[in-house]
């Protein structure tokens, strides 16, 4: 598995510090975040997925705990605008440049806004999609916000 993708890239040039966690990816697990905690042998609060959503028809990168599900109501308001609703995953892949289960919310093809869930906020450190199915970058999640420039907010 590579260890350098445009997240790491991203974070890298950024000056962020982070640590890379590898699993095996399984493609048949109902929910890929749960899997990833499973696998990693973390708390699934603090294993954050990344959604690509629409936010009145525009691209909104949505950042919350693996267990959880995104409130689409609350999303909509906290990105300014009236509703929102899942991106389909074909065109989440052509604004990302990763493939489903290895969306990173670094390194991707087209900056867009991010709304990072405010309970990811009370762990030291939390993981995320490196951009690659398998690989989960661990870092603080001030460091998260900071590095993406994204708005903290209670997307459940």
């Amino acid at each position: 598995m590579a260890r350098t993708t445009p997240a790491t890239l991203a974070l890298d040039r950024a000056g962020v510090a982070y640590g890379l966690a590898t699993y095996d990816y399984d493609p048949q697990a109902p929910r890929v975040g749960l899997h990833a905690a499973e696998s990693l042998g973390v708390t699934p609060e603090r294993v954050l997925k990344t959604l690509m959503t629409l936010v009145d028809g525009k691209p909104v990168c949505a950042v919350l705990a693996a267990d959880q599900e995104v409130a689409m109501k609350k999303l909509a308001s906290a990105a300014g605008g009236k509703s929102a609703a899942m991106m389909k995953p074909a065109d989440a892949e052509r604004v990302t440049g990763y493939k489903v289960g290895g969306v990173s919310p670094f390194g991707q093809k087209r900056a867009v806004p991010t709304l990072v869930d405010i309970a990811a906020m009370t762990h030291p450190k939390v993981f995320v999609n490196g951009g690659q199915r398998g690989l989960q970058i661990e870092l603080a999640p001030a460091d998260l916000v900071a590095a993406l420039g994204a708005k903290v907010a209670s997307l459940t």
